[in-house]
């Protein structure tokens, strides 16, 4: 089958694969598609097979079930891609859009960041986001597929968006243990300031750019996820300070929480390039090496 022009495809039947759905459908009546691993009674469910003729496809599954929904279910023809997943995968260490570079060109490969929680999206809520992609003209054909309600921006730095929306999710559970712990306004401040920075400088290292960091896809989406339980990372951070186990955390959610994975495949990285990443590595030792928040804490007082 060939590939239908102008149609839209949503992967991942999750939160934000419906509210991507619905907000695109909201622009000049789109029809726009959605499928996911399993069925779900949804507007527009389609198979697969039908899903993969699209010309568009949002992809807003979990980073760690990229690299197998590529292997074992994706075939390439010719669509352009909006990766809407973040955070790293825990087995190779890479990005969402480095990940897609071995299956697809990097001229059809495209990335969406941004301060965005479902809820709010799903009620038309005004919202900014970034479209980054390296080719600037498929940036714009997706910028033109997004609803009045939603103001994109456009950015050739897929990478720094990569790593601000992986670094965020980490860094929300920090500021979840933080307001768990009862730290008070002046530590959270703080706490997510300093997060700032060791986020760009992380960036920095792999050639991202500053202002990437100080517009919405850091700055903007970390002081988000950073202050509300709307945030799944930040309301693990609230159990994490209320002694609760990783193991019941999880279960509790029963959704995925990015940043518990991303802080193991981030601190991976750090050795490998032997960068100072202080408050990641405190939320790595509490999440996989039994170290308790208070504790934590002291060491990054120190």
């Amino acid at each position: 089958m060939t590939i239908k022009k102008n149609s839209i495809g949503v992967i991942g039947g999750g939160k934000w694969g419906q509210a991507l759905q619905f907000a695109l459908s909201k622009k000049n009546n789109q029809q726009v598609f959605i499928n996911s691993r399993r069925i779900r009674d949804l507007p527009n469910f389609v198979s697969l097979n039908e899903i993969l003729n699209c010309e568009y496809l949002i992809v807003a599954i979990s980073t760690n079930a990229i690299n197998s929904w590529l292997r074992e279910q994706f075939i390439f023809k010719g669509q352009k891609i909006l990766i809407a997943s973040k955070g790293i995968d825990i087995e190779n260490g890479l990005f969402p859009s480095q990940i897609f570079a071995q299956f697809v060109p990097e001229s059809h490969i495209s990335y969406l960041s941004g301060p965005s929680f479902a809820d709010e999206v799903m009620n038309s809520l005004p919202t900014a986001l970034v479209v980054n992609s390296k080719n600037l003209n498929l940036a714009d054909e997706f910028k033109c597929l997004f609803p009045n309600f939603i103001k994109i921006y456009i950015s050739n730095d897929i990478i720094g968006a990569e790593i601000a929306g992986a670094y965020k999710n980490i860094l929300a559970i920090a500021s979840g243990i933080c307001e768990g712990l009862n730290l008070g306004n002046n530590a959270k401040a703080s706490l997510i300031a300093r997060g700032l920075v060791e986020m760009e400088r992380f960036g920095k290292k792999f050639g991202a750019t500053e202002e990437t960091f100080f517009g919405l896809s850091g700055a903007g989406d970390l002081f988000l996820t950073a202050n509300s339980t709307m945030s799944r990372n930040y309301r693990v951070g609230l159990m994490l300070a209320n002694g609760e186990t990783l193991e019941n955390i999880l279960l509790k959610l029963g959704e995925v929480a990015e940043g518990v994975k991303s802080v193991e495949a981030l601190v991976k990285i750090r050795e490998q390039e032997n960068l100072y990443t202080p408050i990641a590595d405190q939320i790595y030792n509490i999440l996989y090496k039994n170290m308790t928040p208070q504790n934590a804490l002291l060491n990054l007082l120190k």
